[in-house]
């Protein structure tokens, strides 16, 4: 592997919103911190990768997060020109 993107973002899910109180006066957020993790690898390394995440990211309580498999169409270097595999 040769990098990844990780991005603050913010989102709920199942855990919903969590509950603060301002001045006195409870109120829902409906949107928690969370991190976003967006690796490309070849084809061949999606399972390694899948189980090195699952088991470092795992702690059997909700909010552990979930794993996105999407196909990249093309790679593209823009420095080098580089396309495919070659790019990652």
């Amino acid at each position: 592997m040769q990098g990844m993107t990780v991005t603050e973002v913010k989102g709920f899910g199942r855990t919903g919103g969590k509950k603060e109180v301002y001045r006195g006066s409870a109120y829902v957020v409906d949107f928690v911190p969370k991190v976003k993790v967006e690796i490309i690898v070849p084809n061949d390394s999606v399972q390694q990768v899948v189980n090195v995440i699952t088991e470092a990211a795992r702690t059997g309580k909700i909010g552990d997060g979930k794993i996105f498999i999407s196909p990249v169409d093309e790679v593209i270097r823009i420095r080098t020109g580089e396309t495919g595999e070659d790019a990652i």
